[in-house]
């Protein structure tokens, strides 16, 4: 066999390696693994739904707004107390009296409370709580003045709040219809005008009434009571035929009375724990 000279060795070797060279290049790298899709995003939860409370903030103690604008009273700090045991998140609008109804028929109001008393009419066309404040008209006079009945009133010039207990009870003593019958927006308004001698006397309800006096002792007045005034009681309102709602409101009713929140917030506003709940009686605010 003939011998394989170095050229020839060295020409084979180098058509060795370039064929090694070009198999290596033509080699097909493995495909990279596909990126994993990420996880869909969890769907938000749906936002807590936050229950608008109406009420008339020109009634103190029950509800007013300080130097802030903040709307406090008693029945402010009871709304709230009911709702945390209901699980409610609630919001205070202030809504003048005058609407304040239409503002919960229209659903522009979840609920009110605005010292509204619990009255057959009214339960035409809204749904009460259970009641949680006793009350009682009250006469605010002069303290030199000579009356000490509410007949003495008869042919007086009398304050009261429009559409308001105070209102109707004058109205039914002098007649609706009666000059001598002066209506104001609210009830700080009308003794205002007591204290500038513009009427002889304010009828309105006892909270609001020994409030004013008891912090205004520069007006000088008096309160005169009278057995013919009925008691009434205040309720929180809701639209008519909202069951759910108004079950919600009546629990944490009852469990603010049951661990003494109540207890706390009427002793705070009114400086005595409340006596026994009366019979319910029809009247209005």
């Amino acid at each position: 066999m003939p011998s394989m000279t170095t050229r020839h060795f060295l020409q084979s070797a180098a058509t060795l390696m370039i064929g090694l060279m070009l198999a290596a290049c033509s080699k097909q790298e493995p495909p990279a693994p596909a990126a994993s899709a990420p996880a869909p995003a969890a769907a938000p939860a749906p936002a807590a739904k936050v229950y608008v409370v109406g009420t008339d903030a020109a009634y103190a103690p029950f509800e007013s707004q300080n130097e802030k604008g903040d709307i406090v009273g008693f029945d402010i700090e009871v709304v709230k107390a009911v709702a945390q045991k209901a699980g409610m998140e609630v919001k205070f609008l202030n809504t003048p009296w005058e609407g304040i109804f239409n503002s919960v028929a229209q659903g522009d109001r979840d609920l009110l409370v605005s010292a509204i008393t619990i009255t057959s009419e009214r339960k035409q066309t809204l749904d009460f709580s259970e009641p949680y404040f006793d009350a009682q008209q009250l006469i605010a006079v002069k303290k030199d003045s000579k009356i000490s009945t509410f007949n003495d009133l008869k042919k007086l010039k009398v304050g009261v709040q429009n559409g308001t207990t105070g209102d109707e009870v004058v109205a039914k003593l002098q007649g609706k219809e009666s000059a001598n019958i002066k209506r104001f927006e609210s009830t700080p308004l009308a003794l205002k005008e007591l204290e500038a001698g513009g009427v002889d006397a304010v009828v309105a309800d006892n909270g609001v009434v020994v409030n004013y006096v008891n912090n205004n002792s520069e007006s000088k007045f008096k309160t005169v009571s009278d057995s013919s005034f009925a008691t009434e009681q205040y309720g929180i309102a809701v639209k008519k035929g909202n069951a759910e709602l108004l079950q919600k409101i009546n629990k944490g009713l009852a469990d603010v009375r049951a661990d003494g929140t109540y207890k706390q917030i009427y002793t705070k506003y009114f400086g005595a724990a409340p006596v026994a709940a009366a019979p319910a009686a029809a009247a209005s605010k």
